[in-house]
């Protein structure tokens, strides 16, 4: 049996009940956030361009001319990408790396026609190993946008942290994007937004698997729920049945109960404390940090720590 079905019917038969976060992100998923990411009520997007615009030649002094700038999760491109390539001196080249081959070959055309900067992406899950090739530069400068590692539990967020120091050498900097957000009504519009996009995002999931694994589910019959979990400073992506069914996937017969939550995926929402910990554990210690003066979103920009 594939590591696939093991996770997938592993965790829809347990308690509470979950699906893999990495099924958000197909072809369709990657679209969906495209637009969310557009939104006004998400918020990550627009503090994290505004921090790009208002600091960047801050941010670009300490990097460097001819820096090649790998962005993880880079299917995106979008507005933060091309003010960030801007912000920079002429940098080596720009090298996404994401899962979704169609989505990044669409974004990267885009990208193409509006900055003068070498593209080179990378097809990969940037959650394990992969391979950075040899470039002409004078260091690497590591992005995770828009809160992307919020969205890793702390354990994979550290073990993340880690391949990348391991990746990149030690003349590498790394710019991530972290949220402290804890405000319920500023979360529950950015991932329950009234457009409804979060939900269609939320619910591809269970569209992937009736392609994919012959599952059954009627997404008539699940609404999307947000529910922030104060205890454990985390949004609370879910699935929640509408009623009493039975579901198949892979022939397996799935028993839910009215208001049975299925996640799909935790965002965590970090203090500064608790960031700089993160980053610490992983092997990076902090070289400057800038503050949205809208909400509590930070750019950190990292140096891979001596004893690393």
């Amino acid at each position: 049996m594939s590591l696939l079905v093991d996770d997938v019917l592993a965790g829809l038969v347990g308690a509470p009940k979950q699906l893999p976060t990495r099924l958000l992100y197909d072809d369709a998923g990657s679209e969906l956030y495209a637009q969310l990411a557009e939104l006004d009520a998400y918020y990550p997007a627009w503090a994290e361009y505004a921090l790009i615009r208002t600091h960047g030649a801050q941010l670009a002094r300490q990097v460097g001319p001819r820096a090649r700038v790998v962005e993880l999760g880079g299917a995106s491109c979008g507005h933060q990408t091309r003010a960030l390539l801007a912000a920079l001196a002429q940098p080596a080249c720009y090298v996404p790396v994401d899962a979704c081959a169609v989505h990044l070959e669409r974004a990267t055309a885009r990208l193409r026609e509006v900055v003068d900067v070498a593209i080179e992406p990378i097809v990969a899950d940037y959650a394990a190993p992969f391979v950075l090739p040899p470039a002409a530069c004078e260091r690497t400068l590591l992005v995770l946008p828009a809160a992307t590692l919020d969205t890793f539990e702390p354990g994979a967020a550290r073990s993340l942290l880690a391949m990348l120091r391991r990746l990149a050498g030690g003349s590498s900097l790394l710019l991530v994007g972290a949220d402290a957000t804890r405000d319920p009504e500023l979360l529950a519009r950015a991932y329950d937004d009234e457009h409804g996009v979060t939900a269609a995002f939320d619910k591809n999931v269970l569209v992937h698997l009736n392609r994919t694994r012959g599952a059954t589910f009627d997404l008539d019959a699940f609404e999307h729920r947000a529910v922030w979990n104060p205890a454990a400073s985390r949004v609370e992506m879910q699935l929640v049945s509408c009623t009493r069914q039975t579901v198949h996937v892979d022939g397996e017969a799935i028993a839910l109960r009215p208001g049975e939550p299925i996640t799909t995926e935790h965002c965590y929402k970090h203090t500064p404390e608790a960031m700089r910990a993160l980053l610490g554990a992983g092997g990076w210690r902090t070289r400057d940090v800038v503050t949205s003066t809208r909400v509590p979103y930070r750019l950190w920009l990292c140096e891979p720590a001596r004893w690393a």
